[in-house]
């Protein structure tokens, strides 16, 4: 089990590791860029027909991440706001249109956590705020995990930020890397242990 200090660095270093998606439904069937474009040009009925398509999974990354179903409701709505107002903004460059929203709605969650976090931590008055050389210190930790994580190799990485970044179960893990649960469950300890020797 990670410390929660730990798991905070996740967080921060995540931002830099890329996972493939592998989500439900198949992608092939349906033109994401498309419905993207035609959002931006105002038809309200790309919206809804990505929200039809793949609300329950775009909810599922919500949940797994907020762990509480009123919480990935109300992110989930607010993202597709997101994706509506910003469609405009999205470009073929940034990767598939498909990543695309699910990454709106995955930001949307973790910034959802870290608000409520930030909420928590303002109502503990005892708890001193922290000093520059605190965020320094954090900042360098953080640095320095990201900085491990990257020199692991591409599996080990994909499986552990799945696990503590994302909140997957092994179960998960190995479905959506379609990897055998044994293997999954190998990467994720040999990887925590790599990560130790690499941080001390």
């Amino acid at each position: 089990m990670l410390s929660p200090s730990l798991l905070h660095l996740f967080y921060l270093a995540a931002s830099s590791v890329n996972v493939t998606e592998k989500i439900s439904p198949d992608p092939s069937d349906f033109d994401y860029e498309a419905a993207l474009l035609a959002c931006a040009r105002g038809e309200k009925f790309a919206l809804q027909a990505i929200y039809a398509r793949d609300s329950r999974w775009l909810f599922a990354v919500a949940y797994r991440i907020v762990k509480r179903r009123e919480l990935a409701e109300e992110v989930l709505h607010d993202a597709m706001v997101k994706v509506w107002n910003r469609s405009r903004l999205y470009s073929p460059a940034l990767g598939s249109a498909r990543g695309w929203v699910y990454t709106v709605v995955r930001n949307q969650a973790l910034n959802t956590v870290r608000k409520r976090l930030m909420e928590v931590s303002s109502e503990e008055h005892d708890v001193p705020e922290l000093s520059t050389n605190d965020n320094q210190e954090l900042a360098q930790e953080a640095e320095k995990l990201s900085a491990c994580l990257g020199k692991l190799d591409e599996t080990k990485r994909n499986a552990i930020v799945l696990a503590f970044v994302d909140g997957y179960t092994h179960e998960q893990i190995a479905q959506r890397l379609n990897s055998p649960l044994g293997s999954v469950k190998s990467w994720i300890r040999r990887g925590l242990l790599k990560l130790k020797e690499c941080l001390s």
